[in-house]
């Protein structure tokens, strides 16, 4: 049996669902300097229409450990930050590309894809160490290259920004 529903129908029971999850939650606001802000299309914000991050904030984020050789380190390093959809989730991204963009104005477009499908993180530390400025800091996107050795790619190094300061959801 073949049922079908109305446009009319299916905008009114939307509205209704809409109707009874109530508003939508702000983040809290950052505490500590700002690390991190996040622009687009987003559901939750926490200044203006941006959502705004400090070191706290984004350790409250679910964490993983990346133990992962790459191009810019001599041997295996342990890097340790939020998984990207766990902040994809945090402001309630709604696009389906990233502009990732550093503090030397250096951006890459990432699909929202890569931060579902693999365990991408925006790495915090380094072998324990929190990541300076000088060291890729503060924030570093850094993929599981041991555990995919097919995202080793030249693609896939220009999406890994490092200095990260912004992140647009397109």
């Amino acid at each position: 049996m073949t049922m079908s529903i109305s446009r009319a129908a299916l905008g009114s029971l939307l509205g209704a669902l809409l109707a009874f999850t109530g508003p939508v939650q702000a983040l809290e606001a950052p505490t500590g300097p700002v690390i991190l802000k996040v622009s687009g299309k987003l559901a939750h914000a926490n200044v203006g229409d941006e959502a705004h991050f400090d070191r706290a904030m984004l350790h409250s984020l679910e964490q993983h450990e990346t133990v992962t050789n790459t191009p810019w380190y001599d041997s295996r390093v342990s890097f340790e930050g939020p998984l990207g959809r766990a902040l994809l989730e945090a402001v309630g991204a709604e696009g389906d590309s990233l502009r990732i963009r550093a503090l030397n104005d250096y951006a890459a477009s990432v699909p929202v894809e890569d931060f579902m499908a693999h365990d991408v993180i925006l790495a915090m530390s380094a072998d324990g160490r929190p990541l300076r400025v000088r060291d890729h800091g503060p924030l570093f996107v850094i993929y599981p290259f041991d555990d995919k050795p097919e995202l080793l790619n030249e693609e896939i190094l220009f999406r890994s920004v490092w200095q990260v300061n912004r992140i647009e959801i397109e």
